[in-house]
């Protein structure tokens, strides 16, 4: 099926592509929305910008729109988007968010298209633990709940970070994966990459106990 991907640069869309992959879709268009607020409903804000990197050390095509971030509107900017493209469905990396993967479903279903996602009710633990195993370098580069602190930015996701995120889980009810917002994540390296992303200049930016890895300056290097 030839598909678009929805991609944040983050770990979820980034698994969701590889699986896509996998099951033999033909990934056209790499989808990535540009959200005008931090609080964006629907989409990342962090780093936004290095999807292009990402895209490029896929070596796949990438579309971007940009969306005012206000919740309701910034799906139907989604839409709008969607519909230029020659396609017949789109990867999401939704994991439990109903309120993500009700809104992709309708937009899926407005357009004729197949909502693919690959990684819908999957256990989160297994879920980090595969990205681990496929040696994905992936790292945190937001954190917004109780129970993290500046340490957390740039901390890659490896044994070591996930047993942390185990404690977090039990203790202040931390979602494994993040998915509730609790923190974000940048993938630097995937299976289907064809080179790698390099943090040159990086700056950690910290307020009201949460914070953003902001980088300033990267580029692709061989793998």
């Amino acid at each position: 099926m030839h598909v678009a991907a929805l991609v944040t640069g983050g770990k979820d869309s980034a698994l969701a592509l590889h699986r896509a992959l996998k099951l033999g879709h033909k990934i056209k268009y790499l989808v990535t929305m540009v959200p005008q607020r931090e609080d964006s409903w629907m989409f990342h804000f962090p780093n936004i910008r290095l999807a292009d990197l990402f895209a490029e050390a896929a070596e796949l095509p990438i579309v971007k729109a940009e969306t005012s971030g206000v919740k309701e509107i910034e799906v139907e900017d989604l839409k709008r988007l969607l519909t230029t493209l020659d396609i017949e469905g789109v990867v999401s990396g939704a994991i439990f968010s109903q309120y993500q993967k009700k809104r992709i479903d309708k937009i899926c279903q407005g357009l004729n298209l197949t909502s693919i996602a690959p990684l819908w009710q999957e256990n989160p633990m297994k879920l980090l633990k595969e990205i681990i195993n496929l040696n994905f370098d992936t790292i945190i580069v937001g954190v917004y709940a109780l129970g993290f602190d500046q340490s957390w930015l740039g901390r890659k996701i490896n044994v070591t970070t996930l047993n942390d995120l185990v404690r977090l889980n039990e203790k202040y009810k931390v979602s494994l994966v993040g998915e509730g917002g609790e923190y974000e994540t940048l993938v630097l390296d995937a299976p289907f990459f064809k080179k790698k992303i390099r943090l040159l200049q990086t700056e950690k930016i910290w307020e009201n106990h949460s914070g953003h890895l902001l980088v300033r300056k990267a580029d692709l290097v061989d793998k």
